[in-house]
């Protein structure tokens, strides 16, 4: 069972709130204080947790980091035993450090290591924590590779 307090986001922006609502109008969910939740301003490559999660998503934000597949490889030690982790994962901003696409063994890689790719969705699964060790080096990043599959401005990630 999921519980509510055993949740991770990885979002790569700042937390917003949405506007207040008129007066007497009904309180939405954004407006009640949720205790049991905490919000942790960390660097992914550095932050660990005090606990396992049940659930990580990241949606929309791998692209933005640099060490995409080490962020993941560490997302995936964090998850509980029947945790889940999803994140949409463009497989085309991971290349090797000649340039060329590395998106095909890296795919292979991951499924190796037990996750699920649905390429249609871009959408990057794995069920149950453990230790994931990928055949990559993370040699550096491109935060000027261009816009990717959304549209949206990505950060191109090299691998060894």
């Amino acid at each position: 069972m999921l519980r509510m307090d055993s949740l991770l986001r990885l979002a790569m922006h700042a937390p917003q709130r949405r506007p207040a609502r008129p007066s007497g109008g009904r309180r939405g969910f954004e407006d009640r204080p949720l205790a049991h939740l905490r919000l942790v301003t960390a660097a992914v490559a550095d932050w660990a947790p005090d606990r396992p999660y049940d659930l990580i998503t990241c949606v929309h934000g791998l692209h933005y980091l640099g060490d995409q597949l080490g962020a993941i490889a560490r997302a995936a030690s964090w998850l509980a035993p029947d945790g889940r982790f999803a994140a949409h994962f463009d497989p085309e901003s991971v290349r090797r450090t000649d340039g060329s696409s590395a998106a095909r063994p890296v795919v292979a890689a991951l499924r190796a290591a037990g996750f699920g790719y649905r390429a249609r969705r871009h959408l990057l699964v794995l069920d149950g924590g453990r230790p994931v060790e990928l055949p990559f080096v993370y040699a550096g990043a491109d935060p000027g590779a261009g816009p990717n599959y959304t549209g949206q401005p990505a950060v191109g990630s090299y691998y060894r």
